[in-house]
């Protein structure tokens, strides 16, 4: 089915949005859900499946933020996509005040586990307490409240999409989308 995106009063503008909605949601933030709630019963030493959450979750940031900015290859553009999302987004920007911190992120949890399956230097994951912890000679990210800080970033981002708050956001979205799964003319 081709939709008609040219006019942004066109009704295809809500079924293109809920495509990309059903593809984020089903393939990733759903099975991160499921992750966090096998664990919820159990104590917080005994949880394992906070790399592959924040595996997920890094992967997402990427991919919301190339959304955003209409960007269909990343190869190169990991580091610079990631520190602006953590960097310019309500929910983390706070946490993330200087390139120095948000790089400090993308270092030690993103290409930690991302590349070598670890975090870097004294970093931790955890399933408790606040979202993110400085220490001397790292950082502790909560991975629960990362992702739901990130789902409703997402989700913000698709009623920015739904209000057509910013045109270039309808733009890019389109322009990802086309790459993606040619839904659109």
């Amino acid at each position: 089915m081709r939709l008609r995106l040219a006019d942004p009063a066109s009704p295809d503008w809500s079924r293109a949005i809920e495509i990309g909605r059903a593809r984020i949601y089903g393939r990733y933030f759903d099975a991160v859900d499921l992750l966090i709630k096998a664990e919820e019963s159990l104590p917080p030493r005994k949880r394992r499946y906070g790399f592959v959450i924040l595996a997920i979750d890094c992967l997402l940031v990427e991919t919301i933020q190339a959304f955003k900015d209409g960007v269909i290859d990343t190869r190169k553009k990991s580091k610079k996509l990631f520190r602006k999302f953590l960097r310019n987004i309500p929910s983390f920007k706070s946490y993330f005040v200087d390139e120095k911190q948000a790089n400090e992120f993308y270092e030690h949890i993103r290409c930690g586990i991302l590349h070598q399956g670890e975090t870097k230097k004294d970093s931790r994951v955890w399933s408790v307490g606040s979202f993110l912890q400085r220490t001397k000679h790292g950082i502790i990210v909560n991975r629960t409240e990362f992702h739901k800080k990130l789902k409703n970033e997402y989700d913000r981002y698709l009623n920015d999409l739904i209000e057509n708050t910013d045109p270039r956001l309808r733009e890019n979205y389109q322009k990802v989308m086309n790459h993606i799964a040619r839904i659109t003319d």
